[in-house]
């Protein structure tokens, strides 16, 4: 296999690639690639309690917590987005909440709840770029993630 030199040289590499990437990309693919994290960790948190990998759980779960506070929760625009905005950060709090229960409990049903709360979210995020693509999400799912690029 690869020796632990290689190891470093390629997560280095791919570091330096997604931050690249983060940079060329627009806000909105940065927030579809956000909610796909949190799906991706949940899932992962699912895979990992279901085979007792305890360590996975934890590290998943904890990847979605951060992928939600630092990243969706910080980009929303809560002066410009109004009640849409409140209503995300008040959604991500209630998330991040079962998510901590979850992991407490080792509760597969509450992962579940979380999918299936950010999964529709997801959705119609990743819609309103490629309105055509599926049936139309509801308002309240599309806006308060107005991100500036000022400064």
């Amino acid at each position: 296999m690869f020796s632990p030199n290689r190891n470093r040289a390629a997560s280095a590499y791919q570091r330096i690639n997604v931050e690249t990437s983060m940079h060329t990309m627009d806000q909105h693919q940065l927030v579809h690639l956000l909610y796909q994290g949190v799906l991706d960790a949940v899932t992962a948190a699912r895979g990992a309690l279901a085979r007792n990998d305890v360590a996975l759980k934890c590290n998943s779960i904890a990847k979605a917590v951060r992928i939600i506070e630092e990243g969706l929760a910080t980009a929303l625009d809560r002066e410009n987005g109004g009640e849409i905005a409140q209503n995300l950060g008040d959604l991500y709090d209630y998330c991040l909440a079962r998510l901590v229960q979850a992991n407490l409990h080792n509760d597969d049903a509450i992962l579940e709840e979380v999918a299936r709360i950010i999964g529709p979210i997801a959705q119609g995020w990743s819609e309103m770029k490629n309105p055509g693509a599926a049936t139309p999400a509801p308002d309240s799912s599309q806006a308060g993630h107005a991100v500036t690029t000022e400064g």
